[in-house]
């Protein structure tokens, strides 16, 4: 069995430095890189697609809300077309940095609160979908599990992998515990690691109260902002090759 560990990387912007990337991408498969709306500028983006590319390591667009002062953890009021066509603009923004790399973009993750939003709300996923498919027909959607996103990627005809978070606590309905819940985001290495395994070898979500919801699971996140994150990401791979899962890009589900 094949699954990908992904991180949220690229989030520095100028002259502010945040996550340690390279300390987490030698323990991931997939990068998702932010595409300079929520984080991320030309340059980071640059030099974060050269370190994927250094470690061997997949790279995908982590499009956001144009919210740089709220880390796109806001929800902004948008139609659904702004929303479509903001999406292939960053995702066209990180395609030419990557082929000035010799690279290219395998897939594409939403970010923050877009993603947040789109996980119930059909018409937003939809949107997404439609502005990952002009940006290119095989280009990956990693969607939450049991989302609307998953389902709108099977309406525009694009592959989609199945995310679960390994650092996040989940509630018995497959939501993701709001951060503003202190336990809401897990930063034990060994706990996200046994999370994982779980998740992985049943495929499922697996709840804080220990609920399971079935569903497949193709990758894993790691949020790369957190101070865990190179600690996490290590941990996670780990147990999970320990336990005979081989760790492969998100590119494997096209």
């Amino acid at each position: 069995m094949k699954i990908s560990i992904n991180a949220d990387m690229g989030e520095s912007f100028g002259a502010y430095k945040l996550g340690d990337d390279g300390s987490v991408m030698p323990h991931i498969s997939s990068a998702n890189i932010a595409c300079g709306m929520h984080a991320g500028d030309p340059a980071v983006m640059y030099r974060t697609v050269g370190l994927a590319l250094e470690h061997g390591v997949s790279i995908g667009a982590h499009p956001g809300y144009n919210d740089l002062q709220g880390f796109g953890r806001r929800q902004i009021a948008m139609d659904p077309r702004e929303i479509e066509y903001l999406v292939t603009y960053q995702i066209g923004a990180l395609q030419a940095l990557s082929a000035s790399h010799g690279a290219r973009v395998d897939f594409v993750k939403p970010h923050g609160a877009l993603n947040n939003i789109a996980h119930h709300t059909g018409e937003i996923a939809d949107a997404i979908a439609r502005g990952i498919r002009a940006a290119g027909r095989d280009l990956i959607f990693v969607a939450n599990c049991l989302s609307e996103m998953t389902r709108a990627a099977v309406r525009a005809g694009l592959p989609v992998a199945h995310e679960a978070y390994a650092d996040r606590h989940y509630f018995p309905d497959g939501r993701l515990m709001s951060r503003g819940i202190s336990s809401a985001v897990i930063r034990d290495p060994e706990l996200a690691a046994q999370r994982a395994l779980v998740m992985a070898q049943e495929q499922c979500l697996l709840a804080h109260d220990g609920t399971r919801l079935p569903t497949p699971v193709d990758t894993f996140c790691i949020h790369a902002d957190e101070p865990s994150a190179a600690a996490v990401a290590g941990r996670v791979r780990t147990v999970l090759e320990d336990a005979g899962l081989a760790v492969a890009p998100v590119s494997g589900h096209r």
